[in-house]
């Protein structure tokens, strides 16, 4: 599920968003301003000043600025939009994901970490350290996509299962093993210096 951000001065407003979000759109629930988290998409509101530093922190994420009923609405770009509160919230979740799925699928979705380059649009991830291509299943890409959101902790298994696979009674943590297994044997080759994830506490971790 994508990670969402909202920044806010206002905690009460911050608290009901969080919850009208994750009431009307339950997938988002737990993924909202997670502890370590990289922003699939940040909420901004009414912090416009906040948005220089956002975009080079962040410059392939989408950032939704949102402003007081009394603003004239701004012009939006691919990554940049405006919203006027208060918000109709299913539109506004509409435009969320939409925004989070043209970044995924776009050149800029990219994800760079550990001398690999991931493309998810491609489904393939290449060695930077020798330019090698190697095609993924979209499981696989689906897999490394959540480890690099929460890059800095290790993911359990059931963890694994429930945010790539969801709730199916059919699949079982043995499923994730071999996913896991299969794709190091892809990628890693048995070579240390090109190992991807590293199994910790019984969880897994991109390589740090």
């Amino acid at each position: 599920m994508p990670n969402i951000t909202i920044l806010s001065d206002n905690e009460k407003f911050l608290e009901d968003l969080t919850e009208q979000i994750s009431l009307y759109a339950p997938e988002y629930a737990g993924n909202i301003n997670l502890a370590g988290a990289v922003p699939d998409v940040i909420v901004l509101d009414e912090k416009a000043d906040d948005i220089n530093v956002l975009k080079k922190t962040y410059p392939h994420t989408p950032i939704f600025i949102l402003e007081p009923k009394e603003s004239e609405k701004q012009p939006d770009t691919t990554l940049i939009k405006h919203e006027i509160k208060p918000l109709v919230l299913t539109s506004f979740i509409n435009k969320l994901q939409a925004a989070v799925n043209l970044a995924a699928n776009s050149e800029a979705g990219r994800l760079t970490f550990n001398d690999y380059e991931l493309r998810p649009a491609n489904k393939e991830i290449l060695n930077l350290r020798n330019n090698e291509l190697v095609k993924l299943t979209e499981k696989e890409v689906a897999i490394i996509q959540y480890l690099y959101k929460i890059k800095g902790r290790i993911v359990s298994k059931n963890e694994l299962l429930q945010e790539v696979w969801g709730y199916r009674p059919d699949v079982t943590t043995h499923t994730i093993e071999t996913h896991i297994y299969r794709l190091r044997q892809k990628v890693e080759k048995d070579n240390p210096k090109a190992q991807l994830i590293t199994t910790e506490d019984g969880g897994y971790a991109l390589k740090r």
